[in-house]
């Protein structure tokens, strides 16, 4: 199966467009009262996260960076976690934000899109802002392994129009034009479009129907699921809404969380599901 065929698949599956991100914040980690083991933590936090999306959404989604700043632990977590991630059936969508050129980009690549990669991923997050020639490394790996990417278009954050609202449309015309050139349908080359950004997704959408969209900014940034659900197409695809905050941690100190965090993750993303689906 194809990348799209596959993700489709996961989203008719769970009857949900819901991605949960793993974001293991330190301070918030349940458990770290009681030990002062973070590498331990983190790898017991994101082993509950994976747990409890299994069978309830199609995908998830580590952020690097959070494993990263512990070094080779947080790394090896990092692997452990996208491995078994993969074992449960979940689609795993790398927030690596990665490019560059040449046979870097291709290292990048192979370090995720590969058979085999230490850290193994059926897609990844690239930056297409050094130019389209450093995203070949990547489409080259994705085709030939059957894996998708999704390029930054227009993010959540509050300072993103400063320079993408310029180039919007060239980097959204490539990415559409690359998954038309593929075949019909939903292509693997997808596009991070911020559902803070709703004026920006609902033209996108309309722009870019062959795309899948990973959609972040729903809840803790202030964006709504009616703005999320604006990226969707009509037959229910084309999307991940992203939830990492909003579906894994408790807003204030909560006993049952740290007691048993799968469970409480698992009744929280119940929650998280629903709200996306109404």
């Amino acid at each position: 199966m194809t990348f799209s065929e596959r993700l489709s698949a996961a989203v008719r599956a769970a009857d949900s467009c819901l991605c949960i991100g793993i974001d293991p914040w330190l301070d918030r980690l349940p458990g770290r009262a009681d030990s002062t083991d973070t590498v331990a933590l983190v790898a017991a936090f994101a082993r509950a996260v994976v747990l409890a999306a299994e069978g309830q959404v199609p995908a998830v989604k580590p952020q690097f960076a959070f494993f990263e700043q512990l070094g080779p632990p947080g790394m090896a977590v990092l692997a452990d976690t996208c491995k078994l991630a993969r074992e449960r059936g979940l689609v795993v969508i790398g927030d690596a934000k990665r490019g560059d050129i040449g046979s870097t980009a291709s290292a990048y690549a192979s370090a995720t899109l590969s058979p085999g990669a230490p850290f193994p991923c059926d897609a990844l997050t690239v930056s297409p802002f050094l130019g389209p020639d450093t995203l070949d490394p990547f489409l080259e790996a994705a085709d030939r392994h059957q894996r998708g990417l999704f390029v930054l278009l227009r993010t959540s954050n509050p300072g993103s129009h400063r320079w993408q609202g310029a180039i919007r449309d060239d980097i959204a015309g490539w990415i559409e034009a690359e998954n038309q050139r593929r075949g019909p349908g939903l292509g693997p080359v997808g596009a991070v479009v911020g559902a803070t950004k709703r004026d920006d997704l609902q033209s996108l959408r309309d722009q870019m129907p062959g795309t899948w969209f990973l959609v972040p900014g729903f809840g803790a940034q202030g964006a709504s699921a009616a703005d999320a659900r604006a990226a969707l197409r009509p037959d229910g695809l084309g999307a991940l809404v992203a939830s990492a905050r909003g579906a894994t941690f408790p807003s204030a100190p909560d006993a049952d969380y740290d007691a048993d965090p799968q469970r409480w993750i698992r009744s929280r993303i119940a929650v998280v599901k629903a709200e996306i689906r109404d």
